[in-house]
């Protein structure tokens, strides 16, 4: 079973869903969380091979994990949610409202993979192979704007989960999953993109001008009718790099319906 912290509330309100980016954990989410509402219901989830998911059904590339996250909110008896994902969490976090649009009240997605090609796979690379606390931050420093300090408490949750056996080898497994080859070239499978036009939930895309793994101009290839907000300065660990924006637009998303 997938793991993920719930947090229940008295609050009527459905659910907030959290899906995190390639190599992190749920637990990444907390300085995030810590700016939303106390009465927000939440499900924050260990994606499939990472964290306390580690050796749960679903691990592979984007289109698998949604598969397992979505049976796993039925299996939840979870009927509706609002639904933010990050980075690779992004694209799960796409093809879980393709998949079930009548259920997701708006999608927020953070510097989402699987909008083009292009993508530095040996920043991945070297980021799924770290272990240690000091190794994490180096490897954090090649997928943030320069200058950025990687939270220290946000470090040793990620290196406690890397200490698990297999946890290295799993993330390898998931990388290589949603690598192509193209020309030569390697870079990541994309999404159906075509297939969200007038799909109907609102949508909200950040995106930082510094992203060094996921170029800016991917952020074009959204959907019409989507919000998007480009955050100058910021790297592509944005729940790190741009936590009050981040939560302000989430606050925003779970207001509006």
């Amino acid at each position: 079973m997938v793991f993920a912290e719930v947090r229940q509330s008295s609050s009527a309100k459905a659910p907030l869903v959290l899906l995190h980016g390639f190599g992190g954990i749920g637990a990444l989410w907390a300085p995030v969380v810590d700016r939303l509402d106390a009465d927000q219901p939440l499900i924050i989830y260990d994606l499939p091979g990472h964290g306390r998911s580690l050796d749960a059904e679903g691990v592979g590339h984007a289109g698998v994990m949604a598969k397992a996250i979505l049976a796993d909110l039925e299996k939840r008896g979870v009927s509706s949610f609002y639904l933010c994902g990050h980075s690779m969490g992004g694209a799960v976090a796409s093809l879980v409202a393709l998949k079930a649009a009548s259920s997701v009240h708006s999608l927020t997605l953070l510097a989402p993979g699987g909008f083009d090609f292009e993508i530095d796979h040996r920043a991945l690379r070297h980021y799924a192979m770290a272990e240690k606390e000091g190794d994490l931050a180096t490897a954090l420093a090649a997928m943030t704007a320069p200058g950025h300090v990687a939270d220290p408490s946000g470090l040793k949750r990620l290196a406690a989960a890397r200490q698990a056996p297999g946890a290295l080898d799993r993330l390898m497994e998931i990388l290589k999953s949603f690598l192509v080859e193209r020309d030569g070239s390697i870079g990541q499978g994309t999404l159906p993109l075509n297939s969200f036009d007038g799909f109907g939930i609102p949508t909200r895309l950040l995106w930082g001008t510094a992203d060094p793994i996921l170029p800016i101009e991917q952020a074009s290839k959204i959907w019409p009718g989507a919000v998007v907000t480009l955050i100058e300065g910021v790297g592509h660990m944005l729940i790190d790099e741009a936590t009050d924006v981040v939560a302000s637009s989430i606050r925003v998303a779970l207001a509006e319906d």
